[in-house]
Formats: C-alpha cells, sequence, structure tokens
C-alpha cells in the first residue's frame, strides 16, 4: 500500500438548515508539499467554524489568478456543457393497454454482478418496455406492441432509469447549476454550473411525482431489490475571478484569496432542491459538523451516496458523504465502492507539472443493511482502473486490475498562451497489475499482487469470473491473460494468448467459453473494425480463439458501454449494435453462438427516422420469441429466428 497505513471511518450526513460561521482568516498558509493523494486516515470536523477553517486552509495552496490550479479555467469534467432545465411538467398520454396472461421470457440489462441491477436506457419486466429518450419516458405494452404513455420531463438531458414495480428513478445529467451568484458586470467569475436530477416517476399513473436536484456531477447508481443507491460528486462553488483588461494576475490572484477567505462554508456543501407532488424544499444537502475528511486533501471535490427506496417518496437521499473525489462505481449485494485515480486533481500555482507514479484510492461503503451506507474501509494501488470491470468482490477479497504507469498530471488544464515547455524525462514503460485487497478493520490492506502484464501497453479489457481472471492489454498485439486467484495471497498468470487486435469487453459463455467484443488490428496495431471472438479457455494454461467474426470498417457501442451487449444463453443469440459510416450503414448485428463457432444470423436494420436519417439502436432486448431494438427513433420488433420485421413503434409522441 505505497507504505502508508490507511484508515477509514465513517460519515453519515443529516439535512442541514442551521447557519454557519463565515469567519475570515487573515494569514494564508504556507504551501505544504505534494500530497501523494490516497485514502488516509479520516476524522471528522467538530464543528461548522472548524470545518470551515480546515477546508480554507486545505484549499488555499491551491488558488491562483485563475482560481484553483495555474493558468488555467478548472472544469469538473473536459469537455462537458451543461442544459438548461426548463422544468418541464409530467404529462400523461395513454391509451389503454392489453396485459398479457403471463410474462414472457425476457432478457435484462447486462450488469456486472448478478442481482445488482445498473441504470440504463431501457428496462423491461416482459409485460412492458419502459425507455427514456429526447426527455420523455415513454411505457410500451409488450402483448399489443402499444404506447400505454408518456411522460414528458421537457427539456432535460435524460439519460438513464432505474425500474422497480410501478416505479422509475431516472436520472437528468448536466441540469445546469441552481443558482448564480449576482457579481458586478465588470467581474467575470467562474462557478461550476454542473448538477444533477433525479426524478421518481409512478408508471401506473403515468405522472412524476419526485425531484430532487444537488450541485455536482452524476458518477453512476445500483439498485438492489427496490432500493437505489446513487453517488454524485460535487465541488465548492467560489466565485473566483480571472485576469482582464482592468485587472492583472496579481491583482486577481489577491481578488481570489480574498474570496477564498470570505466565502462560508455553504460554498463547499451540496446543495439541493425538492419538488415532491408539489411541496418545494431546499437547502444544504449535508450537515458540515458531521462531514468526514482525510487529514491531507485539496478540499476541492466531495462524494456523496444517495439511497432511494423506491417504493416511497423520493425525499433527500439519506445522504452519505466523504472529502474525496471519485469516478468508478462497482458494486455487489453487499457493498459498494468508489475508486479514484487523481487524474482532476489542481496543480499548485507556481510549481511545473511534476511527474510521479499514479495510484488509485478505493472506499468501501457497506450497503447490506436497510438505509444508509456505512463507509467502512478504504486502500490503495498502483496505477489506473479501466472501468468498473477493474474491480471484482470474491470471497470477501476485491481483486484490482490497473495499469501503472508515469502521468503528468495537468488534467485540468487548458493553456491559454501556447508557450514551450520544459523537456520531461522519459516516462518508464506501463505495465499492469492484478492487485488483491481484504478488509482489516477500516483498511483494504494488500494480500498479493500479478505484475508485468503487457509491459508497454495499456488494459483494454478485464473480466473476473470466479476464482479466474481475464486480462487484455493491447498496443500492437493482444494477449489475453487468464489468472489463477484461487490463492488470493499468490495470484498467478496461468496462460497467455496472443493474437492481432484486442477485446474490449469479455463475457461468461458458459462452458468455458469467452466472447469478446472489440477491434482487429494489422500487426502494427492500426485498427481496422469491429472483431466479435470466442475463446476457449476451459484450460487457463492454454486459451485459444476458436472464432472470429470481424466486420471492417466498424465500430460497436457495446466495446465502451456493455449495456449494449445481449447474449442469450438460450440459444446462443449474440447482438450488437454497429456502425460503418463510410456506408451510412448503422445496424444491429445478430450472430450466434453454436459450439465453437460464431455464426452469421444477419443484420437488424433501424428504419428512416426523422430528416431521413438511419438512427443507430443502442439497444436489444429479447422478449419471448421477439428481438426489440430501442433506438432514439423508436423500437423495432422482429423474430428472433429468421429476423423478420414484426412493428415499427416509432417515438413520434
Amino acid at each position: 500500500m505505497n507504505g502508508r497505513k490507511l484508515l477509514a471511518g465513517a460519515a453519515v450526513l443529516a439535512v442541514a438548515g442551521a447557519s454557519v460561521s463565515s469567519a475570515v482568516r487573515d494569514e494564508t498558509p504556507a504551501p505544504p508539499p505534494i500530497v501523494d493523494y490516497g485514502p488516509v486516515r479520516l476524522v471528522a470536523f467538530d464543528s461548522c467554524d472548524n470545518a470551515l477553517s480546515e477546508l480554507r486552509n486545505a484549499m488555499a495552496p491551491y488558488v491562483g489568478a485563475y482560481g484553483l490550479g495555474g493558468n488555467a479555467r478548472i472544469f469538473a469534467a473536459e469537455g462537458m456543457t451543461t442544459d438548461s432545465n426548463t422544468g418541464g411538467v409530467a404529462q400523461q398520454k395513454s391509451m389503454p393497454a392489453t396485459p398479457p396472461a403471463q410474462n414472457q421470457e425476457h432478457s435484462t440489462t447486462n450488469v456486472h454482478e448478478q442481482g445488482v441491477d445498473e441504470p440504463d436506457v431501457v428496462k423491461t419486466d416482459g409485460k412492458r418496455v419502459v425507455s427514456v429518450a429526447d426527455g420523455k419516458l415513454r411505457v410500451i405494452d409488450v402483448a399489443s406492441k402499444s404506447f400505454t404513455g408518456t411522460v414528458d420531463l421537457g427539456q432535460r438531458h435524460v439519460s438513464q432509469l432505474l425500474v422497480s414495480g410501478d416505479r422509475a428513478l431516472v436520472v437528468v445529467e448536466n441540469s445546469g447549476s441552481m443558482a448564480k451568484p449576482a457579481l458586478p458586470p465588470d467581474q467575470p467569475s467562474f462557478v461550476p454550473e454542473f448538477g444533477s436530477e433525479l426524478i421518481l416517476v409512478d408508471l401506473k399513473a403515468l405522472k412524476q411525482i419526485g425531484s430532487l436536484r444537488t450541485d455536482g456531477l452524476y458518477l453512476d447508481a445500483r439498485q438492489i431489490g427496490g432500493t437505489a443507491r446513487v453517488v454524485v460528486r460535487s465541488q465548492p462553488r467560489l466565485p473566483w475571478v480571472y485576469p482582464n483588461e482592468s485587472t492583472n494576475e496579481a491583482g486577481s490572484l489577491r481578488r481570489n484569496k480574498e474570496i477564498l477567505h470570505s466565502e462560508p462554508i455553504t460554498s463547499w456543501l451540496p446543495r439541493y432542491e425538492l419538488d415532491q407532488n408539489g411541496a418545494k424544499s431546499n437547502g444544504t444537502l449535508v450537515d458540515c459538523a458531521n462531514i468526514s475528511r482525510p487529514s491531507s486533501h485539496s478540499a476541492t471535490s466531495m462524494l456523496t451516496v444517495l439511497t432511494f427506496d423506491l417504493s416511497g417518496q423520493l425525499g433527500t437521499g439519506q445522504p452519505v458523504s466523504i472529502v474525496a473525489d471519485g469516478d468508478t462505481v462497482y458494486g455487489t449485494d453487499r457493498n459498494l465502492y468508489i475508486a479514484d485515480d487523481h487524474r482532476l486533481l489542481p496543480e499548485l500555482p507556481g510549481r511545473p507539472p511534476v511527474q510521479r507514479p499514479i495510484t488509485t484510492a478505493i472506499h468501501q461503503f457497506d450497503i447490506s443493511q436497510a438505509g444508509p451506507p456505512k463507509h467502512v474501509a478504504s486502500g490503495d494501488v498502483n496505477g489506473t482502473l479501466l472501468n468498473q470491470y477493474s474491480l471484482s468482490e470474491h470471497d470477501g477479497v476485491l481483486r484490482v486490475a490497473t495499469t501503472s504507469g508515469t502521468e503528468v498530471r495537468c488534467c485540468w488544464r487548458m493553456p491559454i498562451d501556447i508557450a514551450p515547455q520544459q523537456e520531461q524525462p522519459a516516462p518508464p514503460p506501463s505495465e499492469s497489475f492484478v492487485t488483491t485487497l481484504r478488509r482489516n478493520g477500516n483498511q483494504l490492506t494488500k494480500e498479493g499482487q500479478i505484475g508485468g502484464l503487457g509491459k508497454g501497453e495499456r488494459i483494454y479489457s478485464v473480466r473476473f469470473i470466479g476464482k479466474l481472471g481475464y486480462v487484455v492489454t493491447f498496443r500492437q498485439t493482444d494477449p489475453l491473460y487468464t489468472l489463477d486467484l484461487s490463492d488470493p495471497k499468490q495470484p498467478k498468470v496461468m496462460g497467455e494468448l496472443k493474437i492481432t487486435g484486442y477485446s474490449a469487453y469479455l463475457h461468461p459463455a458458459g462452458d468455458g467459453r469467452l466472447i469478446g467484443v472489440g477491434q482487429e488490428a494489422t500487426e502494427q496495431g492500426r485498427t481496422t473494425g469491429t472483431q466479435v471472438s470466442l475463446f476457449d479457455v476451459r484450460n487457463p494454461a492454454s486459451p485459444q480463439r476458436l472464432a472470429q467474426y470481424h466486420l471492417p470498417g466498424s465500430n460497436s457501442e457495446a466495446q465502451y458501454d456493455p449495456h449494449a451487449f445481449l447474449y442469450w444463453p438460450q440459444d446462443g443469440t449474440l447482438v450488437i449494435p454497429v456502425a460503418q459510416h463510410y456506408q451510412n450503414d448503422f445496424s444491429s448485428l445478430v450472430l450466434r453462438v453454436e459450439g465453437d463457432q460464431l455464426k452469421e444470423v444477419g443484420k437488424i436494420v433501424a428504419p428512416l427516422g426523422q430528416h431521413n436519417h438511419y438512427v443507430q439502436a443502442r439497444r436489444t432486448i429479447v422478449i419471448g420469441d421477439q428481438l426489440w431494438s430501442v433506438s432514439g427513433a423508436g423500437v423495432q420488433i422482429n423474430a428472433r429466428n429468421g429476423l423478420a420485421q414484426q412493428a415499427w413503434l416509432p417515438f413520434t409522441q
């Protein structure tokens, strides 16, 4: 664990409405040494005054003429824009439905862990299909193949949903800030304007019954039974100023230090706006007196886990928060993990970018009991994660796959002036690891590790299945490593298969077989189009590729979003969306796994959408003997055998 002892504590935060102090410190603390951020001792603030003082002191070294960091404006997420929220009112457009006599056999969202649902653009229980697109939630009756209702959510950027019974929790990303500070027009300022919104919809009454807006970015969510847990990341809302025609950098720096020491504690705490059946309330989401934080931090980010019982009122989500950052969420039926590779740390003004190994902090929350989770342990590993599939818990052991190398922490910088850059020493070659961690009290401690995977390459996909692990690295060729993790203290590499191209997603196909979806590539590493591979991993010491399907000049959403992947083991049906842009071909590729072979069944081509443009089907689900393909323009229904089109339901209402 990099020679550090890591201690963690729990923080359960209640909604606060009390006033807080905004006392100003006159002195600016000396800049501390650059912190190698990892999970460290978590302690609680003992008062709002203490919280305000410590947060100001922690942030002070990072304040410059352009706010936080160096000579650049800092954004919460690179390349993201905000959408205006017009507060659209739910509207019912319904017709009588004819429910089927019984629930048909159907597929569900492709998830990481069985029994732990993940948000997606479409959900089904076999009797109805619920989807979100273009700001509307639509319900389709399976038996009659007709829309039974639409809930118009206005001009919101609706992205995902979870469903439990007759309730849907809809995720709205980039909802915009709830309020902006009133500043003189000659004082340009930047305040983070990123927000998230959660909308509770009654699918039976077809109406919105609750809406919760919070500061910060939505990260991810998990659902077990009727309980959903949503993770958001917020930033302080300090109205930094920037140099302009009338104010030079020295003046801007002086003003920003004044802002830091004059803003109240509420500028650091996330806020909420709740609309529950027309009853509105707002305020600070968490109580400063109960916030836990590491002893070393930059005070630039806060993670909050919200818990909702979808059968009841929405409420404020019983928030649990820590002063930390995060970018990857993984969950089992007992634990929720949030990982942070520290890529969004601000720079220290006046100091050059520093090359150093990157580490990933991992925070474990216990969700085995009803109610809000409890933060129970933290740990860290070298390197960075690819995605949630880089994490896997088995028999109380957390397996973590990372790629390590030296990077320049400059991810928040957007240079304003182009100037010669100081030459940096060449970083050491990358390599990948699988590290096993076990909870020991309030620490996630290292049990064992495998290193040296794919030197000079990075991880492109990971899958842990029981006591085995599979890691794909790539630069020019694709080594598929098979790992024996039966002894967490001594994990080991069993076998390796080198082929051209790579798999970006791995899926178990039963009977010792593994499906890979990714890109074929030349011997020099140039990608040439979507490929689907069928691997034989029955003998981990000698993995083999049994079959390959290659579609030149194409790519697939399933390469980076496993929710777009469908595998129906009952008959081996495999469906992924594919796009061949140079041919204007946007379709769903249907294959079938038959024994040791991959056979092409055909393609499902979506009808023309508005303005005579083809719209890519993003998801395909199995319901009975049909394939339902869902796009942003509508739902197409095809026979599973033969792929004959049976219906097209356009999203025109």
